[in-house]
């Protein structure tokens, strides 16, 4: 089946093309088995780069199988290990930048469905995304376009999910190096005509990296995710006979176990933690007055900022 599919992507990167047809026809043959291979996955990224226009059900076919390959190629699921990700990058830099929208789709998607990703991809896809509000042009696979001289309401929604995704720097929170690019955003466009969504993406972003909070270990490492789930791999024949004498000797289990265990006390109190995350640090103020003070003024956009901070919302 890998032979049949491979030769399918060769002949449509011939023709410049997926018809209908080719692309149902890969869709059977790749999760014929469930999997998607390396050497499926490097087919398709060739196709990719041979095609001479790409509709939106290529790029949604490409985005899946790509996404379910990194992600799901290897255990543990949702995760990519640092040999995925340079193989990653390796694949969309094959021709020295992001070819085309499938291939900047399928980064970002691949954040937003991760669990974690390797620093190194993080920082690889945050870049890919700068360099495409700043620089790119053509339609956007979420609608819109991508706009050189300004930025556009479609680029203002691949930043956010970029800063959001739960594969990225911090899950679901703004962190420093999504502050950050915000602001070299802000100022490589001040002078523009933005969409109307940029202005609050801007002090949102910033204002939650100010002002939010995030746990240390809300994001597992490959590493860590693999040793867990040997361990519960391991453990859960043990666990099973165990629960299974419990049951057996002790009268209304589910009332005894706080009795036999002891009952758990304190959690993390997660309302502190936000109460702490509201304030601002020394650290935070002397990182947001540099970043401030960088071009000599204070412009619109960081006078909404310095207010939204003061008033505490």
């Amino acid at each position: 089946m890998i032979t049949q599919f491979i030769e399918l992507a060769k002949a449509a990167a011939a023709e410049g093309m997926v018809t209908s047809e080719a692309l149902l026809a890969l869709r059977r043959e790749g999760w014929g088995d469930g999997i998607m291979t390396r050497a499926e996955a490097e087919a398709l990224f060739a196709l990719n780069r041979a095609l001479r226009e790409r509709g939106p059900e290529w790029v949604d076919f490409f985005v899946e199988a790509i996404g379910e390959h990194v992600l799901n190629g290897t255990p543990p699921r949702l995760q990519c290990s640092d040999a995925e990700a340079e193989w990653l990058i390796g694949q969309v830099e094959a021709d020295g930048k992001v070819e085309s929208m499938a291939e900047l789709e399928c980064l970002v998607r691949i954040l937003e469905r991760a669990e974690n990703t390797p620093d190194r991809l993080k920082a690889y896809v945050l870049e890919q995304v700068e360099r495409a509000v700043l620089s790119g042009t053509g339609p956007t696979r979420c609608g819109g376009e991508l706009s050189a001289t300004h930025i556009s309401a479609a680029e203002c929604r691949i930043v956010r999910r970029v800063i959001f995704a739960s594969g990225g720097h911090g899950p679901a929170a703004v962190t420093r190096f999504d502050a950050e690019m915000l602001f070299r955003l802000k100022d490589a466009t001040l002078a523009e005509e933005n969409a109307a969504e940029w202005d609050d993406l801007f002090v949102d972003g910033v204002a939650n990296f100010l002002k939010g909070f995030a746990l240390e270990n809300a994001q597992l490492s490959h590493e860590r995710k693999r040793e867990l789930e040997a361990f519960v791999a391991d453990a859960r024949p043990n666990v099973a006979r165990f629960m299974a004498r419990a049951a057996r000797e002790v009268p209304q289990v589910g009332n005894h176990f706080g009795k036999v265990f002891g009952k758990r006390e304190g959690g993390p109190d997660y309302a502190a933690l936000a109460a702490k995350g509201e304030a601002v640090t020394d650290h935070e103020s002397e990182w947001l007055e540099k970043m401030i003070d960088a071009d000599g003024e204070v412009d619109e956009l960081e006078s909404r900022l310095l207010a939204r901070i003061a008033s505490g919302a």
